[in-house]
């Protein structure tokens, strides 16, 4: 009888990720079938609107300068143009701004800086307050760890054009892609997730949102959906949903691209991964009922779910992370018959979508089929390693578990090795590398049994797992030191 339930638990979880992997599957589909049809204006401003641009800040010292430079040097009309830093700091990062502010303001430049006291809201609230203050009509968002390109503003302002067009969202570049084998697969998930989800949701008519940073809004737009609210830490996703729902049409540009910084240190990127599994899952249960009793189209509510609900796939990560051991002990007599029929077109339908998918968003940007497909084990064993750390962040979004925005640490690194150990932010230290750690060792053992038990094709699947705990515990402990 145990057996059986054992069995049964454990297909159902792999079968309930295979669902998300096959929805990536239509994703990668979807972006095959629309490559070509890349948006274009329906026509151009003849008289330049104006621009805001808010620079949401909370002690970045090593980067707010970087950014207020890029800014400076947008190729758009001093007299249409504004800039807003908006500042929450609490450190030195506010006389580092102001300092920068007064120079940039005594050549003409129209830039000045918003300082709160207080985080009521966080971001959120920081962009809701510099709207009370902005002139433009169009408002561009960079967080720190941006370096916008001179283009940026001219690229997308045409688009709004088209009185429908609330939103226009650029892709992510990356400056330190190079810097570490971290750097490296966490801009494969980022191409991921631009190139193919937001081109196959944005040309097929699906909803997708705005990233909180590199796009720029119609004012009226951000006002007729609510504006911003900060009752969930994805406080972009939540206006995006709200916003297209009132009909605004969302444009989304992968040959504009907006360079960033990428998190160097683990905790920094669990911290990151932390806030939009949580955020996502907080969106899900404030947006989803709506979305699902609209009448958007049929694709666009279930595209809506799997979106907004894609982070679930972690607390079942989990559940089959602790179920495949006694699963391999039960099944010990099992032959490989069973294996080859059931759990790998389980295993193979999730492994081969995700591949697919990041494997041609690579190729994509980059070229290189056969390097892309050499990255997507490590990709894989990241994902596995890090979601102890969004499987917690998921339950806490499910129940209700209030916490305070955790901004990503910014170092000002590109692909030049800096020392972490010199630097001033560093990330809370927790329990979680230390559970990690410990399904590492579980996973030796899991290892050892399916050795034992000659179940030869589980090995490589269980390696996933130990090398993904091993290598998130191992680096998050030692950076930590």
């Amino acid at each position: 009888m145990l057996e059986h339930v054992l069995i049964t638990i454990y297909l159902s979880i792999l079968g309930l990720l295979a669902v998300y992997g096959f929805h990536r599957s239509q994703l990668v589909y979807l972006f095959l079938k629309t490559r070509h049809q890349l948006p274009k204006p329906i026509d151009h401003f003849q008289d330049l609107p104006r621009v805001t641009i808010q620079l949401p800040m909370f002690n970045e010292r090593y980067v707010a300068n970087r950014l207020i430079d890029a800014c400076a040097k947008i190729d758009y009309p001093n007299d249409k143009l504004e800039i807003q830093v908006l500042d929450d700091s609490t450190d030195d990062t506010t006389a580092i701004v102001s300092a920068r502010i007064a120079e940039l303001a005594d050549t003409g430049l129209d830039i000045y800086l918003v300082h709160r006291t207080d985080r009521t809201g966080f971001k959120a609230g920081a962009l809701e307050n510099g709207l009370k203050h902005a002139k433009g009509e169009f408002v561009a968002v960079f967080d720190a760890d941006f370096v916008p390109l001179p283009c940026i503003i001219k690229k997308t302002v045409h688009y709004f054009t088209d009185p429908n067009v609330g939103m226009v969202q650029a892709r992510w570049g990356h400056i330190n892609r190079r810097y570490s084998m971290l750097t490296r697969i966490q801009s494969l998930m980022l191409d991921g997730h631009f190139v193919i989800e937001h081109g196959a949701r944005q040309r097929s008519g699906r909803f997708f949102n705005f990233n909180g940073t590199a796009g720029i809004w119609r004012r009226s737009t951000i006002a007729d959906a609510g504006g911003w609210e900060h009752d969930t830490l994805t406080e972009d996703m939540d206006l995006s949903y709200r916003a297209q729902l009132k009909g605004w049409r969302f444009v989304y540009l992968p040959d504009v691209e907006t360079p960033a910084e990428i998190p160097v240190e683990m905790a920094s990127f669990k911290a990151q991964q932390h806030r939009w599994a949580k955020g996502s899952i907080q969106v899900a249960k404030k947006i989803l009922p709506t979305i699902l009793r609209s009448n958007v189209p049929f694709k666009v509510k279930v595209e809506a779910f799997f979106h907004l609900t894609n982070n679930l796939a972690y607390p079942l990560m989990i559940l089959l992370a602790l179920i495949i051991m006694p699963n391999l002990l039960v099944r010990t007599h099992h032959g490989w018959r069973e294996v080859v029929l059931i759990d790998l077109p389980l295993f193979f339908g999730t492994t081969l979508s995700i591949g697919a998918f990041y494997v041609v968003a690579h190729k994509e940007l980059y070229g290189g089929f056969w390097k892309a497909v050499g990255k997507v084990p490590l990709l894989m064993s990241l994902g596995i390693g890090i979601s102890i750390n969004n499987a917690k962040a998921v339950l806490e979004g499910l129940f209700g578990h209030k916490t305070e925005f955790v901004r990503t640490a910014k170092h000002g690194v590109t692909n030049e090795k800096s020392k972490l150990s010199n630097m001033k932010y560093r990330a809370r230290r927790g329990v979680v590398p230390f559970i990690e750690l410990l399904f590492a060792a579980y996973y030796v053992a899991t290892i050892a049994v399916a050795i034992q038990g000659e179940h030869w094709v589980s090995v490589p699947f269980l390696a996933l797992f130990l090398l993904g705990y091993l290598y998130v515990g191992a680096l998050s402990v030692y950076q930590r030191s």
